[in-house]
């Protein structure tokens, strides 16, 4: 089947590649995307979920990588407010660990390093009267306190694919690339797409393939010039909230590194993460034992009633495809992005994507454009520091302010319904409500909170096809059901996904 000539043919379907394809739609260029598996199906839905600076990578001297995530936690939190909210982080003093004056350094430096427009300062805290130290064991007496964001990170990349498809990109999930081959001053690729083999043609190729990369660009001819990657998995568990446990906490532990405990879900708390290098890709998605175990005494060193491992009901593991830059510790590899741009005389460009994090996704967005901008001279200007997401469109009242007014509009439909659907898709809550007037309008509850109605939007409007798309990225329902409540509502899910008429 052909599938037509584009400007830009991307490979990967994360946090990366999405964001690089809204970017260069919004800018004039035709794009096609293959995603092998589902979009942020790999890396890029195994985050910490959080949208900051980086503290800790002040002690690494990486202070311009720190910078640049500080002014885009600004800038995305005011383009997708529904997805990416400010959260309180707590550092308990621990004696023998890093000193109070080499902590109060490193916030003045948070703090001051960027503009802040909408995250308050730091500031050092009495434990033993601020609330966020009930939680804790008697000895965490002093701390300090600061601010960064949390998203819900497979919802953003399927939003920047959304934000794609909607400026003119080719969104195939599903479909991974078999074939890359230059002919001229064109790429040929070959991808095998549920309705079958396409081709395409594309002027250049974006390898945005994460801890694929250097597969992908060996499939390209790379050869030799293939990146080297430093695989690092990085494991997180979630267990049922810890009492009182209603701020996010940074605790350090005596080998040096951090954890985070993240309220997560309403009723969960998020722990990780952890540094271990791998061989291998596969090796990446999978939890040891030995990982929960240290996440586990980790918490168990500061909070009174801390989880042990039966109280575990999610895993889960991703691994960070890094630049391989000779760091001894896994934890010590720089988490700053590098693009390598590959071309012989007469053949089209293959730009290869290494490294980043979620914050600093647009960035890299723009650089990625600026290599290539020589393909396309007719390249318009950059555009996404101040455009807001699909769903993010909340004019001067901001997002509080109409979720207020949604429920006001539908006064037969339960606020949370309203308040949950409000802060997974913004203001395109109501393409799901639509002409909804009761809650059994909105057809069978699923669990979780999800509805029939919003499983059927997912199918049509973005990309979700099986019950795992639904349950556990375009939503976290699954996190909220019982193991046989789960198993039901993976059978009606995947029923439900399987009629859809998509939207792209």
């Amino acid at each position: 089947m052909q599938g037509g000539r584009y400007d830009l043919a991307i490979v990967g379907g994360g946090i990366n590649g999405a964001g690089i394809a809204a970017d260069a739609a919004g800018r004039g260029l035709s794009v096609v995307l293959f995603e092998r598996g589902d979009l942020a199906g790999g890396t890029s839905s195994a985050s910490s979920k959080l949208i900051h600076g980086g503290l800790r990578y002040l002690e690494q001297g990486e202070i311009r990588l720190v910078r640049e995530s500080l002014i885009e936690r600004e800038v995305l939190i005011a383009r997708a407010p529904h997805l990416i909210r400010p959260l309180r982080f707590v550092i308990p003093h621990a004696p023998g660990l890093r000193a109070r004056a080499l902590m109060r350094i490193g916030l003045f430096l948070y703090d001051h390093l960027a503009k802040r427009r909408r995250i308050p300062a730091s500031s050092a805290i009495d434990l033993s009267r601020d609330p966020a130290g009930r939680p804790l064991k008697p000895g965490f007496r002093t701390g300090f306190a600061y601010y960064d964001c949390q998203v819900d990170d497979a919802r953003l990349v399927a939003t920047l694919a959304l934000d794609a498809a909607e400026r003119g990109a080719r969104i195939h999930t599903r479909a991974p690339v078999t074939r890359i081959a230059p002919r001229g001053d064109v790429w040929d690729i070959t991808a095998e797409t549920r309705q079958g083999p396409i081709d395409v043609e594309a002027r250049a190729l974006v390898n945005a393939a994460g801890p694929w990369c250097a597969e992908v660009a060996r499939l390209a001819g790379a050869g030799e010039r293939a990146p080297r990657l430093r695989l690092v998995r990085g494991t997180h568990i979630v267990v049922p909230r810890i009492a009182e446990a209603e701020d996010a906490y940074l605790l350090q532990n005596p080998d040096g590194r951090i954890v985070f405990a993240l309220p997560f879900e309403q009723d969960f708390t998020l722990i990780g993460t952890t540094d271990v290098g791998v061989e291998t890709p596969a090796e990446g998605f999978t939890p040891s034992r030995e990982e929960e175990d240290y996440l586990i005494a980790a918490a168990g060193r500061y909070f009174i009633q801390a989880p042990v491992w039966e109280d575990i009901v999610w895993r889960f593991a991703g691994v960070r495809p890094l630049v391989e830059d000779g760091a001894r510790r896994a934890s010590s590899v720089s988490r700053d992005y590098r693009l390598d741009l590959v071309q012989a005389e007469g053949a089209p460009p293959l730009l290869n994507v290494i490294g980043g994090k979620i914050t600093t996704f647009r960035r890299l967005a723009e650089a990625a454009l600026a290599r290539l901008s020589p393909v396309f001279p007719d390249l318009k200007p950059p555009w996404t520091a101040d455009a807001p997401l699909p769903g993010g469109d909340f004019g001067t009242d901001g997002y509080d302010d109409y979720c207020q007014e949604l429920v006001r509009r539908h006064p037969g439909i339960a606020p949370a319904t309203l308040l949950r659907l409000a802060s997974l898709y913004g203001s395109r809550a109501e393409r799901i409500v639509d002409d909804a007037e009761t809650d059994h309008d909105l057809g069978d509850v699923i669990g979780g909170g999800l509805t029939e109605r919003e499983v059927l939007h997912l199918g049509a409007a973005e990309w979700a096809l099986t019950a795992e798309d639904v349950l556990w990225r375009r939503t976290k329902a699954g996190l909220h059901l019982d193991a046989t409540q789960r198993e039901a509502a993976e059978i009606l899910v995947q029923h439900l996904v399987g009629t859809r008429k998509e939207t792209f």
